[in-house]
């Protein structure tokens, strides 16, 4: 049978109080979105009944930052929304995590620009970097499940001398590029 069969009449069962707590901060991670650009659109079908983000305990989307403990900055970010970022991450409930998704977020992007930050990592602790321009819900889902990991084997962020260390995990793109099904014909039309 399941876990009926393993409890007695009696009705009580005994855990590690940790793990309890892992258990329920695994299973009730509250987003807050940053969508700046294209990213965003992944991030909202994500969400959706297709990919069904609520299977791993995420799906209230919270957009006030106290209510949050999980931060996606999913697109570009600006010189000028930084501040605004920054202080987003530090209004929000601890522990707090944070998912840098698709390649302007982590790394700048395409925009190499003097407005574009280079990688949200220089100004917040970021735990894991979603490849992918714009990335796909399923790797999104597995950045949430790599963060979802690491609380049921550690349980709190790590820290060194008051300060919180970032996880730094780096998720491998999913899916390979393959060449397109038509060839590529430059030169007037008719003319081969």
């Amino acid at each position: 049978m399941g876990i009926e069969a393993a409890i007695t009449a009696e009705g009580f069962m005994t855990t590690q109080l940790q793990r309890l707590i892992n258990w329920s901060r695994r299973s009730s991670l509250w987003p807050m979105p940053f969508a700046t650009a294209c990213c965003g659109i992944e991030l909202m079908a994500t969400a959706s009944s297709r990919y069904d983000l609520a299977r791993f305990g995420a799906e209230v989307m919270r957009f006030s930052p106290r209510q949050s403990d999980l931060l996606i900055v999913a697109g570009r970010v600006a010189i000028k929304t930084m501040p605004v970022l920054q202080r987003i991450y530090q209004q929000m409930a601890e522990p707090r995590w944070v998912i840098s998704m698709g390649a302007c977020a982590s790394t700048g992007g395409v925009f190499d620009t003097y407005a574009t930050v280079q990688g949200c990592d220089q100004f917040i602790p970021v735990d894991v970097y979603v490849p992918g321009c714009p990335p796909r819900p399923e790797q999104l889902i597995e950045g949430v499940m790599a963060i979802q990991r690491h609380i049921d084997n550690e349980g709190i962020p790590p820290t060194q001398g008051g300060k919180r260390m970032p996880l730094n995990i780096a998720l491998a793109p999913t899916h390979a590029v393959r060449p397109q099904p038509v060839g590529l014909r430059i030169g007037a039309a008719g003319a081969n």
